[in-house]
């Protein structure tokens, strides 16, 4: 960073540097009215036109089979998501902000007629996503482009080289066309710095699109991207996946390659960031997982397992005649969620119920606020130094929720050598205790002692709400949760508040102050037409098993699963 810039005049920099990618477009980004609602989800088809609402709406597993048979020029495609990306960026914002960094109008372009002519000369395409345009999170490596991670002070910093993933997906024929925001330090459950401002839900501009990788979450949920790229180390895919009506998955640790990302803390591995999805489809999900895995990343990367991608294998216990299990995690007995949570959970049960092949159960949570003092711990075992010197090189304000995670967190400390093996050691015991638990569900043994009939799949809430009002997203518990254990976790669309539905549940007592303030939270009017998700958990390293667990309940019950996008 240039020692004379103000923070301000650098953000000014970065801002134009965004209008600047928008100009580019052609034709043209068109303007949006200035008397627009809440919910901006329909204003752009209303300025596209017909066959790029179309394309623009279509499923990714959809787009990559229509462009493998040349039914549509990936130029075509591509130009029709820089357009509706670009829309959604003027739409996202309350006063000066958005959920993008930057289009890539010329690079995307050239790509695209790349994989045409390639189309065209060998009669096959060049890869499984052929001609897909693919939304990547900024901090996530591209070559010769900007890396900040959220800070004023990185602004100058640029990537060395793609990252692996990024390599990856190209080598499989995607097009890379934008790039989203991310909070100032990523350690938001919502998107907020001072390059960008604050990126808001489009189904309703007065509450968060979540974080860390709520620019992604956003964009997704305008139609300005069907498959985009984020990150998670307490819940940054999830909780923009499940505030945007999104599906989104958190995989479990080393399957993904992570090297090439930006961020403070980088070579810490008490608790490891992973790489992963979201898409407006289930399919999408698993296109991704599929070939990322497919590639073998370990090769390029050698803290990635060897583990291939496990789909021609059945996971589930149905195809041995035997019942799927599912474990309803009502509350974490820390903070009760909001009654459209709550009401969410009893209709997606209420329909399992019906289901002979499914027995549902209840899931007793095990020390979930223990699980939270470990992680809270072991976040920023350097007392958070790396986050305060990068915010104090640059002079720029504290972030609300960057204050709440740092400075209001008690458990923000300087660790000895002694005392992170301590934290690290009672992650390992936790963890221990809690796999303990889930074997306590067995139902039988087998005749070598195997357990038998143990739960397949933990139901739950993905927050202690739907998306909050801007800067109140202050407990992580429900996404953390999994992250410490590294569960593999798959966000799903459900329902939508609805204020004479989802009444405030009057006369409750909370259990504490962070129940108390999660109650207080919840007015019905101020949450009117959120979506309202939950999450599929497994066991570690059983991703494959919770994402054939979410297409068999797809298949088997009717609404109320509501698409959104």
């Amino acid at each position: 960073m240039a020692d004379s810039a103000s923070w301000q005049d650098i953000a000014s920099k970065a801002q134009d540097l965004r209008e600047a990618s928008i100009s580019r477009v052609q034709p043209s980004v068109p303007d949006v009215p200035s008397d627009i609602s809440n919910n901006v989800t329909e204003n752009p088809k209303y300025l596209l036109t017909t066959e790029e609402v179309v394309l623009t709406q279509t499923s990714p597993e959809d787009l990559v089979a229509s462009l493998a048979f040349g039914k549509v020029s990936s130029v075509t495609v591509v130009n029709a998501f820089l357009r509706r990306a670009g829309i959604a960026q003027k739409l996202v914002h309350t006063t000066n902000t958005n959920c993008l960094t930057e289009l890539l109008p010329e690079e995307a372009l050239d790509r695209a007629r790349y994989l045409d002519n390639y189309l065209h000369e060998h009669k096959q395409p060049i890869g499984p996503l052929h001609g897909l345009p693919i939304s990547v999170k900024e901090h996530i490596g591209m070559k010769g482009k900007g890396l900040n991670g959220g800070f004023v002070s990185w602004w100058d910093h640029k990537g060395e080289d793609d990252a692996n993933v990024l390599k990856i997906l190209w080598q499989a024929g995607c097009i890379f066309y934008v790039r989203t925001t991310e909070p100032q330090t990523l350690m938001h459950l919502e998107t907020s710095n001072n390059l960008y401002g604050v990126t808001v839900n489009p189904f309703n501009r007065n509450l968060t699109s979540g974080g860390s990788s709520g620019g992604e979450g956003a964009l997704l949920a305008m139609g300005g991207s069907c498959l985009g790229v984020g990150s998670d180390i307490g819940g940054s895919i999830r909780s923009p996946s499940a505030n945007c009506g999104l599906y989104g998955f958190r995989p479990t640790s080393f399957r993904v390659p992570i090297d090439g990302c930006t961020a403070t803390m980088l070579s810490q591995e008490a608790i490891i960031a992973v790489i992963g999805p979201l898409s407006t489809s289930l399919e999408g999900i698993k296109l991704f997982m599929k070939t990322v895995i497919t590639a073998k990343p370990w090769i390029m990367e050698p803290s990635c397992l060897p583990i291939p991608w496990r789909d021609q294998e059945n996971h589930l216990p149905v195809s041995q005649g035997k019942k799927l299990r599912i474990a309803v995690l009502w509350s974490d007995e820390v903070v009760k969620p909001h009654p459209p949570v709550q009401r969410a959970l009893k209709e997606v049960v209420n329909s399992l119920q019906g289901i002979p092949e499914i027995e549902v159960t209840t899931w007793k949570p095990y020390k979930h606020d223990e699980a939270w003092e470990i992680i809270a711990s072991l976040y920023f075992a350097d007392g958070a130094k790396e986050e305060i010197d990068a915010i104090l090189a640059s002079g720029e304000p504290w972030r609300p929720l960057t204050k709440f995670i740092i400075q209001e967190n008690p458990y923000v400390k300087h660790l000895s050598i002694e005392e992170l093996w301590y934290w690290t050691s009672r992650r390992e015991q936790y963890r221990r205790a809690y796999n303990k638990v889930w074997n306590q569900t067995a139902t039988s043994t087998g005749t070598n002692g195997e357990l038998e009939g143990t739960v397949d799949v933990i139901l739950a809430p993905v927050g202690p709400g739907t998306a909050p009002p801007l800067d109140q997203a202050r407990y992580w518990g429900y996404t953390s949760q999994w992250n410490l254990l590294d569960y593999p976790a798959l966000v799903f669309p459900v329902s939508k508040v609805d204020p004479d539905i989802d009444k405030v549940e009057d006369g409750y007592q909370p259990m504490n102050e962070k129940d108390a303030f999660n109650y207080h939270l919840y007015e019905p009017n101020k949450y009117k037409g959120a979506p309202v998700s939950l999450q599929l958990i497994g066991r570690r390293y059983e991703d494959e098993k919770v994402i054939q667990a979410m297409e068999y309940l797809k298949k088997q019950i009717d609404p109320p699963f509501i698409p959104f996008v």
